[in-house]
């Protein structure tokens, strides 16, 4: 399992990485871990825009998902044609959800290039993966999801508070793609993002082999976060960045 880190910047693109999207390639098969805001540029650094599979967003703060808007105009208005529909999974109400904000009429809205499907917790198919989610702690409808394949796992938390259904979902993976958007020891909303040490926490109760740290605000010390993860974790904790590959299972 290869994992390409698009982009880790939270809630806003920074001036080094766009926001939240992740590509995870499996036996030629790739998905797309969120596409957030300026990460439909990025990517093409990486993969053909017409190679994807599947898109899973976890939920649907523009950070998490804005750039499916451009994605449906690159494959909507391809010159060689409208591209064929990929499967996109999302939580309730996802395809109106999307529509709304590229200001479609609810029907077709997107349908046309993607294959809407909503999220329940759960384990289903994507392409050769087992995904399982389950809901986690934010304002809105949000999921983490484990991924699984030839024995080799990986979690993303999506954005969340502390939550147990997170540590259900990292049991174990050999890669723990956590969110880390708060500071330690400073005022922040409740049950919406998890400090360097709450994710730490997380990855230590679940037992992963490593933990990489995201949703890096661009107003945060990244040192800090890194440092309160590892108050909390003591196994291998890296920083997520634009461009990283990494080969989970290796």
């Amino acid at each position: 399992m290869r994992l390409t880190i698009i982009g880790s910047s939270g809630s806003f693109p920074g001036p080094d990485s766009p926001a939240s999207c992740y590509l995870v390639e499996v036996d030629g098969f790739r998905l797309l871990l969120d596409l957030g805001n300026g990460a439909l540029g990025a990517l093409q650094r990486h993969v053909d825009l017409y190679s994807v599979d599947a898109v899973y967003l976890s939920h649907m703060h523009t950070d998490h998902c804005a750039d499916m808007c451009a994605y449906w105009v690159a494959r909507m208005y391809a010159p060689d044609g409208t591209k064929p529909r990929i499967p996109v999974y999302g939580p309730r109400g996802v395809a109106g959800r999307l529509a709304e904000i590229y200001g479609l009429d609810p029907e077709p809205g997107m349908t046309e290039v993607f294959d809407f499907h909503e999220l329940t917790p759960g384990e289903f198919s994507i392409g050769p993966m087992t995904a399982r989610v389950d809901r986690v702690n934010h304002p809105v409808d949000a999921f983490g999801i484990r991924l699984e394949h030839d024995g080799v796992s990986l979690a993303y938390s999506g954005d969340t508070g502390s939550c147990d259904s997170l540590v259900e979902l990292a049991r174990d993976v050999d890669l723990f793609l956590c969110e880390a958007a708060f500071h330690d020891h400073t005022e922040h909303p409740k049950d919406m993002h998890l400090t360097g040490s709450e994710a730490g926490e997380h990855a230590n109760r679940a037992g992963v082999r490593k933990l990489l740290l995201t949703h890096l605000v661009p107003w945060n010390d990244d040192d800090i976060t890194l440092a309160e993860a590892r108050s909390t974790f003591d196994g291998a904790i890296e920083l997520a960045r634009g461009g990283q590959v990494h080969r989970v299972g290796a």
